[in-house]
């Protein structure tokens, strides 16, 4: 079992950038894909970027593709993603995700974290 928390959150004007942070707990961490995921107000959540246990393999949503990097360290047991030419559309909670296997489907996800508010202005 792994125990979740985002950090990084904020308010930010379009064009900006902001870096989310995933601390996990745990000794396993390393062994777990990650997942950023999204949802806005009004919508369903969805798959934002995803990263294998090893970090050799990473998957984007299309429409963050070229603007997001997610990226882990293991030996500080953290996930991140580096946001940049935030858009209002971007505009979310964020929430980090841990998984057997790497997906884009969030029931394949069973730890979460609490979430971490990003608020981009035109």
């Amino acid at each position: 079992q792994v125990q979740l928390v985002e950090s990084g959150g904020g308010l930010v004007q379009a064009g900006g950038s902001l870096r989310l942070s995933c601390a996990a707990s745990g000794r396993t961490f390393s062994t777990y894909n990650m997942g950023w995921f999204r949802q806005a107000p009004g919508k369903e959540r969805e798959f934002v970027a995803g990263i294998s246990w090893s970090g050799v393999s990473t998957d984007y949503a299309d429409s963050v593709k070229g603007r997001f990097t997610i990226s882990r360290d293991n030996a500080k047991n953290t996930v991140y993603l580096q946001m940049n030419t935030l858009k209002p559309e971007d505009t979310a909670v964020y929430y980090c995700a841990a998984a057997q296997q790497l997906s884009r489907w969030k029931n394949q996800y069973p730890y979460w974290g609490q979430g971490t508010q990003v608020t981009v202005s035109s």
